[in-house]
């Protein structure tokens, strides 16, 4: 059963813009705090931007200005908006959920390619 579903991936010119978002499955209760990995070939995965149930976000130094993260108003959706990208932003982009109960949950990943 998937319960966490990413999308928005794709191939962008550096300096370009992607949105991705993340989509919850009503089997998950009570999403809390939401986040944003990325995962480069040949590096281990890296948290990207966080955001809590009250809407707390912090980013990874990195992306400090270009990323935002969102969720929507019913909490069961999260968004990524990323801007000015560079070719090291690159690699699979995975949404990660904590609930209220501690339970943890994975998406299977979007690709992110920046190239020209």
């Amino acid at each position: 059963q998937v319960q966490l579903v990413e999308s928005g991936g794709g191939l962008v010119q550096p300096g370009g813009s992607l949105s991705l978002s993340c989509a919850v499955s009503e089997s998950i209760f009570g999403a809390n705090v939401m986040s944003w990995y990325r995962q480069a070939p040949g590096k281990e995965r890296e948290l990207v931007a966080i955001i809590s149930r009250g809407g707390t976000t912090n980013y990874a130094d990195a992306v400090k200005g270009r990323f935002t993260i969102s969720r929507g108003d019913a909490k069961n959706i999260m968004y990524l908006h990323l801007n000015s990208l560079k070719p090291e932003d690159a690699g699979v982009y995975f949404c990660h959920v904590q609930t209220i109960t501690s339970d943890t949950y994975w998406g299977q990943g979007t690709q992110v390619t920046v190239s020209s």
